[in-house]
């Protein structure tokens, strides 16, 4: 079942995006994941049109929307990890898809599990910038 958020489900979203993210992005630095924890708990999720997938009362996945210049953009889309490769991650997308239209989203270069999903979604795009944040190059996509 996909939902809205709410803050009853801060704990439980934040521990699956601390394990999805510390699997998809090695190449950050324990001290940038502390940071970004905090901000992601405090900020990001109240910021975004954030939806949860839930599976028998238990949160495996979260997605996060944000209006930017008409555009939606996907802020975050985390799965537990083991519930990758079964379907969450799309269902999510699907879920945000049938609401906003285009959807963007910047991924890492390095993040081969982020590249990988999004490629066989369906989302193209080839613009890099340096992410301010984190110094680490990202790559724009967008599907439909």
């Amino acid at each position: 079942m996909i939902r809205l958020y709410t803050d009853q489900d801060t704990e439980a979203v934040i521990a699956l995006w601390r394990a999805a993210s510390d699997l998809a992005h090695p190449f950050l630095s324990t001290q940038f994941q502390d940071r970004a924890e905090i901000l992601t708990r405090d900020i990001y999720l109240k910021m975004a049109e954030t939806w949860v997938h839930e599976v028998d009362g238990e949160v495996v996945g979260f997605i996060g929307l944000l209006e930017m210049e008409q555009i939606w953009h996907i802020g975050g889309l985390f799965v537990r990890p083991d519930w990758h490769g079964q379907g969450v991650g799309r269902a999510l997308v699907d879920h945000a898809a049938k609401r906003k239209r285009p959807l963007t989203v910047d991924v890492f270069v390095d993040n081969a599990i982020g590249r990988g999903f999004y490629k066989a979604y369906g989302f193209m795009g080839d613009e890099r910038h340096i992410d301010p944040h984190s110094g680490f190059e990202l790559l724009r996509l967008t599907v439909g």
